[in-house]
């Protein structure tokens, strides 16, 4: 394989590739090989067609598709390596030349990491966060264990309410007909929640256990399935079953019930103290997150639009992992939200845009005070993640590849550009 690199404007570079021609013979072969037993012709078995006679059949380029599709990875795998250039987003491939006997020549453009121009990264000032805790807020806080420890009680003799849980069958209709993915039998819904579309809870506030009611929503302009998208549609509801939330008097006993402690003065103590910590716990990391913003506003950085892409998509993905493992399917939260994976990712994209700009400036502080990790903070670092995944240190050593020890370095020097910045601040 052979290489040409060619920088170009606003942060990217075109990669010009080009696999030796016996390589390109091996993966049209290869091709045949998989897809002869697909070919009929006249006079052969099937499986037995010679590659020629398919190639005379069918053009000689036949193959040319597979073979392209199994070439490009590995040589652009081994092409960003040897050009030793921090790519951050899927390259856009062009097929220059793909000619039995002749090498395979195809462009990568792709996009690079960003260098940075920083400016004031020591001595920041930032506003002090108030860590006092009030006893409205431990008040507040035993309203959530209350709440938490609450339990739900039949009511099927009341109307229902806003925070009442209701059991119900329902099936939707647009224009008369029920559509797919509009049924459900046995559905817990928690009125408020705002779960369903629309006004589609409001419109069960009132009635009883029993009531058929039709519900009237209206998609959202923007919904996932275009075939509902900004349709009006009528529920058909039968309501099953309501439940209300019955709370825990608080006293003495519910205080053994869900702490260490006798008394109820003990465990608001405790409270106070654990909502002390958390609040110090949350300034320290806003101390970090107004530093850092400070520090980005006074940098100077030119971020290509798919390197912020690639990084929302990212955070998609790993929101819809988070969902699924919730036991709800990403295309379920989309339905019963009406948003669409287009609109999720319009709304993180400016998030990912500041997560970029973060991890840039802390890596330029990182250069411009050669920052170091020593073997015995990457140690610690594998040690805590065998705690957290519940595995022996070895194990882990076992599964961490070269270049996951690299990351992993990488990112423990970023924690340390931040506490230096963080402890300089005023």
């Amino acid at each position: 394989m052979s290489l040409q690199v060619e920088k170009l404007e606003n942060n990217t570079a075109k990669l010009t590739i080009e696999v030796p021609a016996e390589e390109v013979e091996k993966a049209i072969e290869s091709a045949y090989q998989k897809s002869k037993s697909k070919f009929s012709i006249p006079g052969f078995r099937k499986g037995k067609v010679p590659r020629k006679m398919i190639e005379k059949m069918y053009g000689v380029g036949v193959f040319y598709e597979d073979a392209v599709n199994s070439m490009i990875p590995g040589a652009y795998a081994d092409a960003a390596t040897e050009s030793e250039l921090e790519i951050v987003a899927q390259p856009e491939i062009d097929i220059v030349q793909i000619e039995a006997g002749k090498p395979f020549i195809f462009t990568a453009e792709v996009v690079l990491k960003p260098e940075v121009e920083l400016g004031k990264y020591k001595g920041i000032e930032v506003e002090a966060k108030d860590t006092t805790v009030t006893d409205e807020e431990v008040d507040a806080e035993l309203a959530k264990v209350q709440e938490q420890n609450s339990r739900l009680v039949a009511a099927d003799d009341k109307e229902v309410e806003n925070g009442d849980q209701v059991t119900i069958d329902f099936e939707g209709f647009v224009d008369g007909v029920a559509f797919e993915g509009g049924k459900g039998e046995d559905y817990p819904l928690t009125i408020g929640s705002h779960s369903f579309i629309d006004t589609f809870e409001d419109q069960l506030v009132g009635k009883k256990v029993g009531d058929e009611v039709e519900v009237n929503v209206t998609f959202p302009e923007q919904y996932q399935a275009e075939e509902l998208a900004g349709k009006p549609a009528m529920f058909k509801v039968n309501i099953k079953e309501i439940k209300v939330k019955e709370l825990p008097e608080l006293d003495d006993d519910f205080a053994q019930d869900v702490s260490e402690f006798d008394t109820l003065a003990e465990y608001k103590e405790d409270v106070k103290k654990n909502l002390e910590e958390k609040k110090k716990e949350e300034a320290e990391q806003q101390k970090e997150a107004d530093v850092i913003k400070a520090i980005v506003e006074d940098a100077k950085m030119d971020i290509h639009e798919k390197m912020i892409k690639a990084q929302a998509q990212q955070m998609v993905e790993d929101f819809a992992q988070r969902i699924q493992s919730q036991g709800i399917s990403f295309e379920q939260y989309m339905q019963f939200t009406g948003s669409t994976p287009e609109m999720l990712l319009e709304q993180v994209t400016p998030q990912a845009e500041e997560r970029i700009k973060a991890r840039l400036v802390l890596e330029a502080v990182v250069k411009a005070e050669n920052i170091e990790v020593s073997d015995e903070e990457f140690e610690k670092e594998l040690e805590e993640m065998a705690k957290q995944y519940n595995m022996e240190l070895d194990q882990i050593k076992q599964f961490t590849t070269d270049a996951d020890k690299e990351t992993i370095k990488k990112d423990i020097a970023v924690q340390k550009a931040a506490k230096l910045v963080v402890d300089a601040a005023k």
